[in-house]
């Protein structure tokens, strides 16, 4: 009788796993042989260098005996970290050794080719592969096209196959689970699989799963601007993170993780995306918030927190304030003042030495403008400094000569000589040689602090050239294009100055601050870095995108997120796209919209997406689950009742819950009443926390990109959520749900809910 296909495919898995165990019994050999190397040559170190210092000769011969060691032991570490690299993939592969099949013919070859795709490649010898990476040109077949034929791309050009079969596959430590044969990309049968398993507090590689579109940001590379529209959870994290993997996987040897840049919402994020590149055999790449990065930027100052600004009571002066100084205008107005100061109005600050001006600022201006105009301002600050530092070298001569220095040289002691000379020769002419060696090291200490302040351009000052770029800006932009009158704006100014005086600086302010700095400075960015990814655009302004793009100059774009969570930017975001066109040339700028919406059940999908109104189109996947519940109680205390009730529902189900509150005091309030219940929940206060095991009670803006078997939206009543622009806020929170939703309010239920039908949930007013 024929074997099964599920028999026949466990046969040839066997014989993979057993070839991958011989791989990592070699891997093994060489990780010993290489630690046993390293020993002996450490041990025999003395032995076999010869130690001469008698002669010059000598000294370069023990120089090149240490040498030829430390290369015998860099090459032994070298393969040592080789093995045990491969080793940890080989692991990898014995439990989960492939997930696809493809059968295909390619036209002008005799027979139909057989090969299978897991997350990293495997032979058994130099061009016979068990096992392609998935992110080999071939195994694009895989989730682009269905049977029959399919073109995908090479180094050497399109190439045409004719596709027989595809089969995927499910496999746990070496044993096969499912067998699908599909005509799709990838078959609803495995991704409702993949689906309905619980979430985690790290995410998860999606490569079994990727839809064809998904693969398109993937392989992108030929985009200055890849721009992903995607509705919440259609996979847009899932697909950047693994596109930078193919990224690094494609220019291997031309491109490293360092060279690679996310900035992601909030460092809470970072945490929960922190695995999906080592388990991808890859390491993780630069990651770090905007906030992050200005504090970098800015050791000195406090930037404001993502808590500060989403707390921040808005009045309408200082939203029109807001908008004005978030758009492309504002960016352009700085660059016209940065050209200004090429002519006029550089800020400065004379060089001290004890209190006493050693060189006055009127002096440093003089210079600074003494150049002709082609000089812009990086080569005017570097002519500058060349200049300060021949005026210190001749005061250093005339010092010299002064009463105070002879006594100085006279009263050194033998120490402190001995320092001053370090390795130089002691050879002089005479006497007085030696004096001047001396006397010009002291004078030169002594004017050290001075060298300090022109080298480090310390006779510039942001604060005051800023605090006169604020004061200009009417004569810049027209303040009532943006609804701001002159009034609004000066009081503006003088409040940003008294925080930037105390250290202090927002969030909307530090953009332009840093910027400015860099036209000041002549900084023209990091020229490394690559490819920059920015998650979650919707809440970052034109001003900024302008800024990291100047900040990048030679990286490529990938900018992702969803224009109906803007949480921060609120209605801006939707003039984001048009204004991205005047950034980046629209040849190279491809756009790509996700719409289907994976991470929900159908049910909460239809009900999250009835809060917007004209949102950007969403797509339940077909994946069934409860209707969303909605109880109204009367207080406080049946509120937490309504809280403490769900958690045990949830638990029981084995949930994982994040109770998303609107504010931090909200969330800590709530918190102390669950715990006086004994309930075990985390209260995550700040984004440099970690996300823990069970239930959560988590603040909406900290929410961001992540997702959850479970959402309970703490107190969505009418008094939270009114305002029309906090619509998206709520789309935002209620949209972290995989499977269950549960809306809890005091009082009155937020208008913002009146929108969606009835149908669409569960209602259940509670009485006290």
């Amino acid at each position: 009788m024929a074997k099964s296909i599920k028999a026949l495919e466990q046969a040839h898995l066997d014989d993979v796993v057993a070839k991958i165990r011989v791989a990592e019994d070699q891997q093994s050999e060489t990780i010993q042989r290489s630690e046993q190397d390293q020993a002996d040559i450490k041990q025999n170190f003395y032995n076999d260098v010869n130690i001469k210092t008698d002669s010059y000769e000598g000294m370069m011969e023990t120089g090149l005996s240490v040498r030829q060691q430390q290369q015998m032991l860099d090459e032994r570490q070298n393969s040592w970290q080789h093995a045990t690299k491969q080793l940890s993939t080989l692991k990898k592969l014995e439990k989960n050794a492939y997930f696809a099949r493809l059968d295909f013919h390619e036209h002008g070859e005799p027979k139909t080719e057989t090969i299978y795709i897991g997350l990293s490649s495997f032979s058994d010898s130099p061009d016979h592969f068990l096992i392609y990476d998935w992110r080999a040109p071939i195994s694009s077949i895989y989730y682009d096209g269905g049977l029959g034929n399919v073109t995908y791309q090479t180094p050497d050009g399109p190439q045409a196959v004719d596709v027989k079969l595809k089969r995927q596959l499910m496999i746990q430590d070496g044993e096969l689970v499912t067998v699908y044969d599909t005509e799709e990309a990838v078959g609803d049968s495995m991704l409702l699989e993949v689906l309905d398993e619980k979430s985690d507090v790290k995410m998860k590689s999606i490569v079994t799963t990727i839809q064809k579109e998904q693969n398109t940001i993937i392989r992108d590379t030929s985009s200055d601007l890849l721009f992903v529209q995607g509705a919440a959870g259609s996979g847009k994290t899932s697909s950047v993170l693994q596109r930078v993997a193919y990224l690094l996987y494609r220019y291997r040897g031309n491109l490293t993780a360092g060279q690679v840049m996310l900035f992601s919402p909030n460092q809470l994020f970072n945490d929960y995306i922190n695995q999906v590149l080592p388990e991808l055999g890859e390491q993780n790449m630069v990651q770090m918030t905007y906030y992050q990065y200005a504090s970098y930027r800015l050791p000195h100052m406090q930037v404001e927190t993502l808590q500060q600004r989403f707390e921040t009571e808005n009045t309408a002066d200082m939203a029109a304030i807001t908008k004005m100084e978030g758009s492309l205008a504002f960016f352009n107005a700085v660059t016209a003042y940065g050209r200004h100061l090429e002519q006029a109005d550089m800020r400065f600050r004379n060089i001290t030495l004890n209190d006493e001006v050693l060189i006055p600022r009127d002096k440093i201006r003089e210079i600074y403008y003494s150049f002709n105009e082609n000089y812009h301002l990086a080569n005017r600050l570097s002519a500058t400094k060349e200049a300060l530092i021949k005026i210190l070298n001749r005061k250093v001569g005339a010092e010299m000569r002064s009463k105070w220095v002879e006594e100085a040289v006279q009263d050194l002691s033998r120490e402190e000589i001995n320092e001053f000379y370090g390795n130089q020769p002691r050879e002089f002419k005479n006497g007085d040689e030696e004096f001047k060696f001396l006397a010009r090291k002291i004078v030169m200490q002594h004017l050290g602090n001075a060298r300090t302040q022109i080298v480090r351009q310390r006779f510039l000052s942001i604060n005051m050239q800023y605090a006169h770029f604020l004061k200009h800006v009417p004569d810049l932009l027209k303040l009532e294009k943006y609804g701001v009158t002159r009034d609004a704006w000066d009081a503006a100014v003088e409040t940003k100055l008294a925080a930037i005086k105390e250290r202090h600086i927002s969030l909307t302010t530090v953009s332009a601050y840093m910027y400015l700095y860099d036209l000041m400075t002549g900084k023209r960015g990091q020229r490394d870095m690559r490819f920059v990814f920015l998650d979650e655009i919707q809440d970052y302004n034109a001003f900024q995108l302008a800024f990291l793009k100047y900040s990048f100059p030679n990286a490529r774009f990938t900018m992702l997120g969803d224009l109906n969570q803007a949480i921060f930017t609120k209605e801006n975001s939707h003039t984001l796209i048009g204004e991205l066109e005047t950034l980046f040339d629209p040849e190279k700028t491809r756009v790509v919209q996700l719409t289907k919406s994976y991470r929900s059940t159908q049910q909460i999908t239809d009900f999250t997406k009835e809060i917007l109104v004209n949102g950007e189109a969403v797509t339940a996947f077909n994946r069934q689950g409860d209707l969303p519940n909605v109880e109204v109680t009367a207080d406080f205390e049946t509120g937490v009742d309504q809280v403490v009730d769900q958690l045990a529902l949830n638990d029981s189900d084995r949930d994982t819950t994040a109770i998303i509150g609107k504010t931090l005091a909200e969330c800590e309030r709530l918190t102390e009443a669950l715990t006086a219940r004994g309930e075990k929940v985390t209260l995550i206060r700040t984004e440099n926390q970690r996300l823990a095991p069970g239930a959560i009670v988590v603040p909406s803006f900290l929410a961001k990109g992540l997702e959850f078997d479970a959402v309970i939206v703490w107190n969505a009543n009418a008094d939270n959520y009114q305002r029309e622009d906090e619509r998206q806020l709520l789309y935002t929170i209620c949209s972290r749900a995989m499977h269950e939703l549960t809306v809890v309010a005091i009082g009155e239920l937020s208008p913002l809910l009146n929108r969606v039908d009835q149908s669409l949930y569960t209602m259940n007013e509670a009485t006290v």
